[in-house]
């Protein structure tokens, strides 16, 4: 595992659908990597590309990039399945996880909570994967101080 702490001077967003955009994204430079699988992937594509990124995590060829998944945000219906999808395939070798559109601090506690079940479930050292909250509008904004 990388320290999730060292500075973050840039910061590639790979869309988790895309085999070929991943392999590649491995031998880039950048201090961190992360795994769309929010945005950049299409509803009927969200299944797939969590399988295509977890297989992708578990391989060799990474760097010494910060390797993190962007997960979909918790008013969709695929949060629970990215982030249990994710870490129990490839969680060892996961450093963090994004969670978009964080309005207040009660998305980051739930992710908090959903994260301990899942290490316990799979023998990571509990608090071994990272959340990084992503702000997004003024709401969160204004809840900065709670949600840090």
């Amino acid at each position: 595992m990388v320290s999730r702490n060292r500075p973050r001077r840039s910061v590639l967003a790979v869309p988790g659908s895309s085999r070929k955009m991943i392999d590649k994204a491995k031998g880039l430079p950048a201090d961190e990597i992360f795994l769309d699988l929010e945005d950049a992937v299409a509803p009927v594509a969200k299944q797939e590309a969590r399988i295509r990124v977890s297989e992708a995590l578990a391989e060799d060829g990474w760097g010494d990039q910060i390797k993190v998944v962007r997960v979909n945000d918790w008013t969709t219906e695929w949060t629970y399945r990215d982030v249990a999808e994710v870490v129990d395939r490839a969680g060892a070798h996961l450093d963090a996880i994004l969670l978009p559109k964080v309005p207040d601090a009660s998305h980051v506690q739930a992710l908090d909570l959903l994260l301990t079940q899942l290490e316990k479930a799979n023998g990571l050292e509990v608090g071994r994967i990272g959340i990084e909250p992503q702000i997004e509008n003024a709401v969160g904004l204004t809840n900065i101080d709670a949600i840090a």
